[in-house]
């Protein structure tokens, strides 16, 4: 992407599933001079150097969001910044809800403050569907870090700063992905648990995760939220792709879980206009002057749903995308 010639961009936790996928897209499909991982892991810093053979592109920075200072510190001279780093797993959120609110929700607000100060560009914050209509305290710290950014942009646009958030649902490849956890019951010949057998979730790859960040620099103006236009999935139709001999049992949900994903709201859809192959949720205030975009707006009252979705895929489907994924 041209807006990425020369620049230089940060990655906030570039050690996980999507920063090491967004590195490697940018090293590979950018002219970026530099492209800085910020994470707080050691010993992920250290495999990924390994990995990527010391490029002379990259640099390394150890670092929490939770700290002002070193990410003042770390944006210095920084271009384009995308934040991926939060905590994220459900059970733990709602054990340990304050920690996830210093990291999720303050750290967040630093990541604002410190790209403000040093004149960054533009920022990506990466967002859930657990986001949307949140059930669960890591939802709800998501929703304040997405408002936070959004937000934002009323009075960092005199600073030349601009944020948006992209939300999308479960990665599929990732490293929370199911996948692995699949396959690996259905070597040992045992059945497949699922939560629940109606459970429905959205599909969307890794690559395709990566490639819909990187194209935001180049549309945003800032204060969107953008959410992919994708298919859903059965999770059944998944496990039978997965592992087509294993017998499938239900278990039933764990706490702070959906039964399906949710990217939109019913109360968000009056601010939903699709273009192309993204929907953006306008801001509610945008005292700086934001133009929306034109497109189809979607039907007020209606929520873009896994279940209600009318873009679908089949086991057939699932199993050829399954071939692409490095998991």
């Amino acid at each position: 992407m041209q807006i990425l010639d020369n620049a230089s961009i940060l990655i906030t936790g570039g050690t996980g599933s999507i920063g090491q996928a967004l590195v490697s897209h940018l090293l590979h499909n950018s002219k970026a001079r530099r492209i800085i991982i910020f994470s707080r892991d050691e010993l992920k810093q250290h495999e990924l150097r390994k990995y990527f053979k010391d490029n002379t592109r990259l640099r390394w920075f150890l670092g929490d969001i939770r700290d002002l200072q070193r990410l003042i510190r770390a944006f210095h001279g920084v271009d384009f910044v995308i934040h991926a780093a939060a905590l994220k797993q459900v059970d733990t959120g709602e054990y340990n809800p304050m920690e996830f609110i210093k990291t999720n929700v303050l750290g967040s607000q630093n990541i604002i403050d410190a790209a403000i100060e040093t004149k960054v560009k533009k920022v990506v914050a990466l967002s859930t569907d657990k986001a949307s209509s949140p059930i669960n305290l890591y939802g709800a710290t998501k929703l304040t870090a997405d408002k936070l950014f959004v937000a934002a942009n009323n009075y960092s646009i005199s600073y030349g700063t601009a944020f948006c958030v992209v939300r999308y649902g479960n990665v599929m490849g990732s490293r929370g992905s199911v996948i692995p956890y699949f396959r690996q019951i259905a070597e040992s010949g045992e059945s497949i648990p699922l939560t629940d057998i109606r459970m429905t979730r959205f599909w969307i790859s890794i690559q395709q995760a990566v490639e819909f960040v990187v194209e935001s620099f180049g549309i945003m103006q800032g204060g969107e939220l953008y959410v992919p236009r994708i298919p859903s999935m059965k999770l059944t139709d998944l496990a039978k792709a997965v592992a087509p001999n294993s017998k499938i049992i239900e278990i039933g949900m764990r706490p702070g879980e959906k039964l399906h994903e949710e990217m939109i709201s019913a109360d968000d859809s009056r601010r939903a206009i699709l273009v192309g192959n993204r929907y953006v949720v306008t801001p509610v205030i945008s005292e700086w002057g934001y133009k929306e975009p034109s497109g189809t707006r979607m039907e007020e009252g209606s929520a873009f749903r896994s279940d209600t979705n009318d873009l679908w895929m089949s086991v057939d489907e699932i199993k050829s995308h399954l071939t692409n994924f490095r998991l």
